[in-house]
């Protein structure tokens, strides 16, 4: 694949929790721009090691480290001029059993990374949110929607620095780590019942080339203190697990299970109180606060404002039928066990 773009052209880049789903992804997509330098944060050297043999770029550098020490990751951000901020301690049981440690990373670890960026005069930070920031239910909702505030009020921070604090906010990409699609394979595949707490839930549909193609569109477009969110389908829970079923060939008995501590039944990205500062464009929406207005989005070329009325949940969008699931998965080539 050609290297292509120009956004990252002689740029210097750091990834937090760069060894996850997400931040693999990344560095595989930014491998194949002309970034100059391409820096993996994290904590789990084994990840490191696995990227590191894997991919074999010389551009990349893998630094030991966690969002909660604010010298080391300082030192990380010393010549950087573009973050993608994908750190989180983000399964929900976990956190709901370890909240204050949620808020060690999710909450004081942006912090830092923030005042890292002022300090280092770094150019553009995105941070990546998640559908349970809206209206939270959970413990791990209210860490994200706490780092979206930190992170659009740092614009007002800056001064001088040219800097733009921005942040992308989407649900579960299909197949990663915490996903509903992973679990239902290791399900099926060791012969056990596919464990589902409620068929009709629904989630937004969202793959990871398409969570790839809205960040680097939000790194585009961003002028800073915008909260971005794609525009998607969203799908019931029993129609994926039927997909699924289908096409691994198996047959398996469902087994429903009770709703998990701070899981909701659909998702939402934007509340009814947003739509009053929600715009739209040909992609995306983007929320902004009227801290920002300033920027003149109403006024911006191919920006309007937004038509939404009841706000932007999964319960309320076109929903993806079981045929449509399975071409997805197909493409995508997502019938494997992607928790590794």
């Amino acid at each position: 694949m050609s290297k292509q773009g120009t956004l990252f052209d002689g740029k210097n880049v750091l990834i937090t929790g760069g060894t996850g789903s997400l931040g693999r992804a990344l560095t595989k997509r930014l491998i194949n721009t002309k970034a100059e330098k391409i820096r993996i944060f994290s904590r789990d050297e084994e990840k490191q090691r696995q990227m590191q043999e894997e991919l074999d770029d010389e551009r990349l550098r893998f630094l030991l480290g966690d969002v909660r020490d604010k010298d080391r990751l300082s030192r990380a951000l010393e010549g950087i001029h573009i973050v993608i901020h994908a750190a989180a301690l983000k399964q929900v049981p976990a956190v709901e059993y370890n909240p204050f440690e949620a808020v060690k990373t999710n909450v004081y670890g942006t912090q830092n990374l923030i005042d890292g960026c002022l300090d280092n005069d770094v150019e553009l930070a995105l941070a990546v949110s998640t559908d349970k920031a809206v209206n939270p239910f959970n413990t791990y909702g209210c860490t994200k929607l706490l780092m979206e505030r930190l992170f659009v009020d740092a614009n007002g921070l800056k001064g001088w620095r040219k800097i733009k604090f921005t942040c992308v906010r989407y649900g579960n990409v299909l197949g990663s780590r915490g996903s509903v699609l992973p679990t239902f394979i290791r399900q099926i595949k060791s012969d056990k019942k596919i464990t589902v707490t409620d068929p009709s839930m629904t989630r937004f549909n969202m793959t990871m080339n398409e969570a790839l193609d809205f960040i680097f569109r939000s790194l585009k477009n961003s002028k800073g203190g915008e909260v971005f969110v794609p525009k998607l389908k969203a799908y019931r829970l029993g129609d994926m697990k039927d997909a699924i079923v289908e096409l691994v060939g198996k047959k398996v008995e469902t087994q429903i299970i009770s709703v998990r501590p701070g899981e909701k039944y659909h998702e939402s990205l934007i509340s009814t109180d947003e739509i009053r500062n929600t715009y739209v464009n040909e992609d995306d929406y983007l929320i902004f606060d009227k801290k920002t207005e300033h920027y003149s989005y109403p006024n911006a070329e191919g920006i309007k404002k937004t038509n939404l009325k009841n706000g932007y949940s999964s319960n309320n969008v076109e929903l993806l039928s079981k045929d449509e699931l399975k071409n997805i998965l197909i493409k995508e080539n997502l019938i494997v066990d992607r928790n590794s």
